[in-house]
């Protein structure tokens, strides 16, 4: 698992249980599986919002639901919720939260320093670490599995900037983009749709 999954994972993780009425919720299903019904009268809430908090829950991988007769029956996956305390709640885990934080501030600073108002790039830097971080942004206005024609690529990079070959140039030096020999189609690589 890579760590950026590993943060999604922790992060739907603490979301689901970031709720107080998702709490009672899990309390409840450790004693023994309820029916959406009995869980919203024991907890005193709507069976619509009982059934959303079940769904946040379930997304999480912390219950899952069977059908008996007419009616569903949630239980907790104390297993998943034990596996995930454990895996999750590591030393060398919790470090790891932080790792792209100081990223993320150096990413805003090249945005800030290169862009104006209208999001346009007012200048190409010559430091290779802040082009990448401006062709990363441009990237975001290319969908992935579209192929384009290198006359598309120039328009949308014209909203950015008039030095269109120079970035044009940037996403296929840097692997965010390919291109078919002789440019007829060009389209976003694994590594820029990440």
């Amino acid at each position: 698992m890579t760590s950026e999954q590993q943060f999604v994972d922790l992060l739907a993780f603490f979301k689901a249980l970031s709720d107080e009425n998702r709490l009672k919720i899990v309390g409840l299903l450790a004693e023994k599986p309820y029916t959406v019904e009995h869980l919203a009268e024991t907890i005193g809430l709507s069976i619509s919002t009982t059934s959303h908090h079940l769904a946040k829950l379930s997304s999480a991988g912390l219950v899952e639901a069977r059908v008996e007769g007419h009616f569903y029956f949630y239980s907790l996956q104390l297993e998943n919720l034990k596996k995930m305390s454990r895996q999750m709640l590591q030393d060398e885990e919790i470090v790891k939260l932080s790792k792209n934080v100081e990223e993320d501030v150096f990413e805003r600073k090249v945005l800030k320093a290169f862009l104006d108002k209208e999001g346009r790039i007012t200048s190409l830097p010559a430091q290779e670490k802040k082009f990448i971080v401006l062709l990363h942004y441009v990237l975001d206005s290319f969908e992935s599995g579209i192929r384009y024609t290198e006359k598309q690529v120039n328009e949308i990079l014209l909203r950015f900037n008039a030095d269109t070959a120079s970035l044009r140039r940037g996403l296929i030096e840097y692997h965010l983009m390919e291109r078919e020999s002789g440019g007829a189609a060009y389209w976003r690589t694994d590594a820029g749709a990440e």
